[in-house]
């Protein structure tokens, strides 16, 4: 697909992904301080200017304050304290909308100067449709926080907002990878070998940030703030042991712990081996003899950085940015390039029949 024409609808691609990637920073910036329930209503037009007088940050304090999370941890909140936790939830939409206004007034601007093609139609209705999907699971996770008893937004249904965020990057990335990469960038190696242990990583990564979800969902850093063990146990005697199963698998914080401490592990050794077998690979392109490094670089950054997370959590202090914070932060950054890094291996690496020429 890759063609000269193709070259302004891909600028525009990327700019989306690299938003998108933004978007989920502040996603995450909006969890770490707090923030997620602060905005009680979801007001598409109306809620892109915050209130701008003092009846109106009245009346949006005095929402707030009949949720379960004001009167459960926050009730000491000052409307000073109120602004600070709207700030960041009303940006993180802001942004969502500028991600939308790009899309819809670049897509109009592509078609009048008749820069897109017929073949490219089809792939940006998928994306402006799990776009949407995206924002509409957005807002069911923040209802989930508003109601009950609860003080926080469900961890499932975050981690689910994470995982259709993460999906929407990924689709992105690849659209715009078909736009930019030129056929003889692509690796082309006989046997299905390398693609294979790269599809495998993909997968494993997937699994690897839903726990990392459900991770920050259920606060579980603060359960076990110990490496190498789990708060002294290789094996915690308290896995496994809620009912049901699924219950356990995502509810109880040392089992989810557990769980995503193993990933990072498996996810090593695999990525370790991969970087072998691409290394002893002969007659590849310059350019893929340089980046095949990346995934290995990248998952040694995120593992030192989750260790690091891990160790400093005790330290949280409510409402204040701490070292904790600025770890999580980077450890969810280094995440999403390392899933990048991965589909970027993936589109790249093909395989080709013994018969075919390499």
């Amino acid at each position: 697909m890759q063609t000269s024409s193709s070259r302004p609808v891909a600028i525009w691609v990327m700019t989306g992904v690299i938003m998108l990637l933004i978007q989920v920073i502040l996603g995450g910036i909006t969890r770490l301080t707090g923030s997620g329930l602060s905005i009680t209503e979801w007001n598409v037009v109306t809620g892109a200017l915050p209130p701008l007088n003092h009846v109106q940050w009245m009346d949006a304090f005095d929402k707030y304050r009949q949720t379960p999370q004001f009167r459960l941890i926050n009730a000491d909140f000052t409307l000073s304290d109120y602004k600070f936790i709207f700030f960041w939830e009303w940006f993180h939409r802001l942004w969502a909308r500028l991600v939308a206004v790009v899309f819809v007034v670049g897509l109009a601007w592509l078609l009048w100067k008749k820069k897109m093609r017929q073949d490219m139609i089809r792939p940006l209705i998928i994306l402006f449709l799990l776009g949407a999907l995206q924002g509409a699971v957005g807002w069911i996770m923040v209802a989930s926080g508003l109601t009950g008893d609860a003080i926080y937004v469900r961890p499932t249904r975050l981690a689910l907002h994470f995982v259709f965020a993460l999906g929407l990057i990924v689709y992105a990335f690849w659209f715009a990878l078909m736009l930019m990469v030129p056929e003889k960038a692509l690796v082309r190696v006989p046997g299905a070998n390398l693609r294979r242990w790269t599809i495998g990583i993909l997968a494993v990564v997937f699994f690897q940030l839903l726990y990392g979800a459900l991770m920050a969902g259920n606060k579980a850093a603060t359960v076990a703030p110990t490496w190498p063990t789990i708060n002294g146990e290789w094996v915690p005697g308290s896995l496994f042991t809620q009912r049901p199963l699924l219950q356990d698998l995502v509810g109880n914080t040392i089992t989810v712990h557990f769980i995503h401490r193993g990933i990072a592990y498996l996810l090593l050794i695999l990525v370790a081996i991969w970087t072998f077998i691409s290394v002893r690979m002969s007659g590849v392109p310059e350019s893929f003899r340089r980046l095949r490094w990346l995934p290995l670089f990248f998952i040694v950054v995120q593992i030192v950085l989750g260790i690091t997370s891990l160790l400093t959590s005790p330290g949280i202090i409510p409402n204040r940015w701490v070292a904790f914070d600025w770890l999580a932060q980077l450890h969810q950054i280094t995440g999403l390039v390392f899933l990048l890094t991965i589909v970027g291996m993936l589109y790249l690496v093909r395989t080709v029949r013994h018969s075919e020429p390499v």
